[in-house]
């Protein structure tokens, strides 16, 4: 037995908030998780410190799915974001501790590569349509294969997606949530323009994606689904809601535009109506907020069966360790479609050192045992937690709004 010794929670704030979990066992081969839930951190934080390390220690660190099992089944409160974010902590040590006991990269317990390497997008964004894609020429200079597409709208202050700076966008940023102001009629005369230029700009050779960040109603979508058509996007994503999975069977009698929703989702329940009705084309949960690398093998495996693609959310507000476990996971399904990145800051790299590397569009986890990545403790000590809430969306006439 590889006897689970100890665990402790990490918190830190290298220009954002992350939560590590750290498991460390009998042999002293420790695996870090990724416990980060944007906006929501000291919950995650307090389940596993006063909820579930409790019940780790003493445990046989190799037996991952039981463990996995006995913390979904045995809290009797099932799913939820706080929940299965803790869970998908354990459940990525404890993965990595037995990939370091094998001394081997983890992607090769998990069946090894499916591929040479995980394509990623990136983040284009600009104040207009001009500058959106003149920062997508950047990326496609850099050798990026496909590029999100997101502008500011005339008429409206701020947009999701636009930031003032290149590579590192952080929604997070008030100690109290910041209200925008959002118009969707505006918003919907902006994007196919934007997508014109793109194409003219960039040519047919390069993925090109968008994120509506469910703003839209299902008819909305559709509409705006039926006029990017001609410009041939990747995927729109995030188009409308999901706590209503019919509304993408509506969207999808308009258009024929790929869809992608999940990254909100935190079990195979929220996916299992889309994905077997075919109602989308890529699933985005990731690793952090849907329980962990087991349980995102089980959805990508029964995505596979009705042809649906892998689409992981790779934002900022995922540490490096999730990063590299999506990763692991993206080179070994069989059904991979494309993963989110986003660069972190400098800081967050020192404290989090990682083997992960881009090269041509594409990256790699590399074969460093384990998920190769590792926590400087001392330096992520020096960063203190720093309370920062997502910002909330109301209309122009101040109706409350998805944001």
């Amino acid at each position: 037995m590889l006897r689970i010794t100890g665990a402790k929670v990490i918190v830190s704030c290298p220009g954002r908030n992350f939560v590590t979990l750290k498991i460390e066992t009998s042999d002293g081969v420790y695996g870090l998780g990724d416990a980060t839930l944007n906006g929501r951190e000291l919950s995650v934080v307090s389940y596993l410190t006063d909820h579930v390390i409790p019940c780790l220690i003493g445990r046989d660190a190799h037996r991952i799915e039981d463990i996995w099992q006995y913390l979904y089944k045995g809290a009797y409160w099932r799913r939820g974001p706080v929940t299965m974010s803790a869970i998908a902590a354990v459940d990525t040590a404890l993965w990595d501790i037995k990939a370091k006991v094998a001394g081997l990269p983890l992607y090769q317990l998990l069946g090894g590569a499916s591929r040479e390497g995980v394509m990623v997008y990136g983040h284009a964004n600009g104040t207009t349509i001009e500058e959106t894609v003149e920062a997508a020429r950047r990326y496609q200079a850099e050798g990026y294969k496909a590029i999100r597409l997101q502008s500011g709208v005339p008429g409206l202050a701020s947009t999701y997606g636009v930031s003032n700076d290149r590579y590192f966008y952080e929604p997070a940023n008030g100690n109290t949530p910041h209200e925008n102001v959002w118009s969707t009629e505006k918003y919907l005369r902006s994007v196919p323009p934007l997508f014109e230029a793109a194409r003219e700009a960039l040519g047919w050779d390069v993925h090109l994606l968008h994120d509506a960040h469910h703003r839209l109603t299902p008819i909305e979508a559709g509409r705006l689904g039926r006029e990017l058509e001609p410009f041939r996007p990747f995927w729109l994503e995030d188009a409308t809601p999901a706590e209503n999975p019919d509304g993408f069977r509506l969207i999808r009698q308009h258009t024929t535009t790929p869809l992608a929703v999940g990254e909100v989702f935190n079990s195979i329940w929220d996916a299992k109506q889309l994905i077997e009705e075919q109602l989308i084309d890529y699933i985005r949960t990731t690793v952090v907020h849907a329980g962990g690398i087991t349980h995102l093998r089980r959805i990508a495996s029964f995505a596979d069966l009705y042809q649906v693609r892998t689409g992981c959310h790779g934002a900022t507000d995922l540490s490096p360790v999730c990063m590299a476990a999506a990763l692991h996971f993206g080179l070994s399904v069989p059904n991979f479609g494309v993963q989110e990145y986003m660069r972190h800051t400098e800081l967050t790299d020192q404290v989090f050192p990682h083997a992960y590397t881009f090269e041509n569009g594409m990256m790699h986890p590399g074969d460093a045992i384990g998920l190769g990545v590792e926590i400087d403790e001392d330096l992520a000590a020096k960063h203190e937690y720093k309370r920062a809430y997502l910002p909330v969306n109301r209309l122009e006439d101040g109706t409350m709004w998805s944001w």
